[in-house]
């Protein structure tokens, strides 16, 4: 008597199907084991990006309120106490209270 995996069924041999079952769920598993590590990276790139746009927007504000501070520091200067562009918002008026101190 021969070996199970020698019997055939129409053609096909059952270590045929032994096989080709093995190497499907191998290639599935690497599949899947490359799809969460790729998305565990995306995951962190997007966390690093969202941190450096909380920064780049920060320094930014702190750049527009500096820039505000310097054209005060220029209208009194020049002797015109009134700001050359009232429609500057300041988000810090806290920080306008030292210019005008001086």
């Amino acid at each position: 008597m021969t070996a199970i995996e020698n019997h055939q069924i129409k053609g096909i041999t059952i270590k045929n199907v032994v096989v080709t079952i093995i190497s499907t769920a191998s290639i599935v598993a690497s599949v899947v084991t490359t799809y969460f590590g790729l998305k565990a990276d995306i995951q962190s790139i997007k966390s690093s990006q969202e941190t450096e746009e909380k920064i780049t927007n920060l320094r930014v504000t702190v750049l527009e309120n500096q820039v505000t501070l310097l054209q005060k520091e220029m209208d009194v200067i020049k002797g015109n106490p009134k700001p050359q562009n009232p429609s500057v918002k300041v988000k810090y008026p806290a920080l306008l209270s030292v210019v005008e101190k001086r």
